[in-house]
């Protein structure tokens, strides 16, 4: 029997192993191996990443949050593989032109590199693919392409999009980052909903 494979892809700030990537592999612990990678910064290497990933692991599910939404869809589209997409960040080049400069991840990366440059370079890669984000949109993706909107996410207001080329949106009373209870009360019992 195949072992049940879930492919998390964390936001912008965070890593691999974030809070809700480490909440979701303890949800499913005896159930399925979720994938939890560190995702490169750029988002067309991390496209070029995220689709030798699945070509290799045949995931079942691809699950994200913010960024890692963002890419998600494009993906999920692309492969046609089920995916949930948490607070989806559809525009990129607005949440990062407020803030150019030097950061921190917010999580350790298994690389040890802490440190990244938003740039005008970046947000400039950003806008091509934001501009071409739904090429791959599929109406017999419609119904396996879920959205759950947190109901005080002040950072990403994209429902409305979200609903103009898919069906099912659903929402949790919480902030832009889930914590790991929201995960395991909100999003867990979705991310099964589309492995079955």
């Amino acid at each position: 029997m195949r072992t049940t494979k879930i492919l998390f892809l964390h936001g912008f700030f965070a890593s691999g192993s974030c809070i809700p990537a480490q909440a979701l592999k303890q949800a499913f612990a005896d159930r399925a191996k979720v994938l939890t990678p560190d995702l490169p910064l750029h988002p067309r290497e991390a496209l070029t990443f995220i689709t030798s990933l699945c070509e290799r692991e045949h995931p079942n599910v691809l699950m994200g949050n913010s960024n890692g939404s963002f890419l998600a869809q494009i993906v999920a589209s692309r492969l046609r593989i089920p995916a949930l997409l948490g607070n989806p960040h559809f525009e990129m080049t607005r949440f990062l032109s407020e803030r150019i400069g030097a950061h921190k991840y917010k999580s350790p990366r298994a690389d040890g590199r802490q440190h990244f440059v938003i740039d005008q370079l970046l947000i400039d890669e950003f806008a091509g693919i934001q501009a071409h984000q739904w090429d791959d949109c599929h109406p017999e993706m419609t119904d396996h392409i879920g959205g759950l909107f947190g109901e005080n996410d002040h950072l990403a207001h994209f429902e409305p999009l979200f609903l103009q080329h898919y069906t099912h949106a659903y929402h949790f009373p919480g902030a832009h980052t889930p914590t790991a209870e929201v995960v395991q009360e909100y999003y867990v019992p979705l991310v099964e909903r589309l492995i079955e």
